[in-house]
């Protein structure tokens, strides 16, 4: 659980990192190019610590985490930040633990109580309901994008969690990434020649951000969580990240934070209490 939330509290700073990444650069150059960066960092550390080549039935299942959580969630997620505010985005992302832990139960067969389901609705419920409460805003159509992330990425959550019982949580991602390079290598280069790179120092602060942290660094706790406590437990410490995002929205980018969270976060926390301590196996 520890680790899940070291890699929630990394994931927490996407949003708003990407936020600050569009105000200036194109939806593509930040969903690409940030798995670009996170690749050449993951190729550096796998040439530095000479690791064995995954086996066939390994690279296809990669195939699955990369374009889950290195294409698919980035660029639908940088159009969606393009069009609603960080605190917005928080709110659909609430759905992300339910849909990993549902992936990881087919994927992985995995089978909490009821007690688990239960508590993780009521989860979910309070961390969507507060910022629609809050008013972040309805439904709107950058949230056919986020949704499509969110399931997106909850296979690429679960893929990722069993192969990492098998490779290692951050040898995963790495090689998730270097596999990704060469699909999203020419693209980016055709976006960087057509709209360019110029950019605000802050834009660039948070495509380096999303570069280092949400695509790379993060899944190293993240994944090794998922594997060693179990793919529906550990994914419950999500339902922390809308208050930990809504935070560093209202820090960075002076998004306001309403005093029901605490409420909230309250029932959350006792929803991930349950979850991790009540629910049988």
């Amino acid at each position: 659980m520890g680790y899940g939330l070291l890699g929630v509290l990394c994931f927490s700073l996407t949003l708003p990192a990407t936020r600050l990444a569009v105000s200036s650069f194109d939806p593509l150059i930040v969903g690409l190019g940030r798995a670009a960066l996170a690749a050449v960092l993951a190729m550096l550390v796998l040439w530095r610590t000479r690791q064995r080549f995954p086996s066939g039935s390994q690279w296809k299942r990669l195939a699955v985490v990369a374009f889950g959580v290195i294409i698919g969630f980035p660029v639908l997620s940088s159009w969606a930040m393009q069009r609603v505010e960080a605190s917005h985005g928080a709110v659909v992302l609430g759905l992300l633990p339910m849909a990993t832990a549902l992936v990881g139960c087919l994927r992985s067969g995995e089978r909490p109580g009821p007690l688990f389901w239960c508590a993780s609705a009521a989860g979910s419920a309070a961390a969507v309901a507060f910022p629609i409460a809050s008013g972040c805003g309805g439904f709107q159509v950058a949230d056919l994008a986020l949704f499509g992330a969110v399931i997106l990425c909850a296979f690429g959550y679960a893929e990722g969690a069993c192969l990492a019982r098998e490779m290692g949580g951050w040898q995963v991602i790495s090689w998730a990434l270097t596999l990704s390079l060469p699909v999203i290598a020419l693209p980016l280069f055709f976006v960087l020649r057509t709209r360019g790179w110029d950019a605000s120092p802050g834009s660039w602060l948070g495509l380096g951000y999303l570069g280092g942290f949400s695509s790379f660094l993060g899944f190293f706790a993240w994944y090794r969580g998922l594997a060693e406590g179990g793919i529906a437990r550990v994914s419950q410490c999500q339902l922390l990240q809308p208050f930990f995002t809504l935070s560093f929205a209202a820090l960075f980018l002076g998004e306001r934070i309403p005093v029901a969270a605490a409420v909230s976060a309250s029932v959350v926390c006792g929803s991930v209490w349950i979850a991790r301590r009540g629910a049988p196996w």
